[in-house]
């Protein structure tokens, strides 16, 4: 029976990291901050397909007049 107190202490400590874990993960905006940072996020990477996009049409050129 010496182990008991042992595992106790121990589902306690997994509890409550188990807890903290939840609580770091957490969204913490609203709907309406967490749709702006989505329509950001997509106008970002937009701009950056656009660029590869005239990058590889300007490479295509490029060799083509070789």
């Amino acid at each position: 029976m010496a182990r008991g107190n042992q595992r106790e202490k121990a589902r306690a400590k997994n509890l409550a990291a188990q807890q903290e874990a939840a609580k770091r993960h957490k969204n913490q905006m609203t709907g309406s901050q967490f749709q702006r940072a989505k329509e950001d996020t997509a106008a970002i990477m937009r701009e950056k397909q656009r660029l590869a996009d005239e990058r590889k049409a300007a490479a295509a050129a490029a060799a083509g007049k070789k």
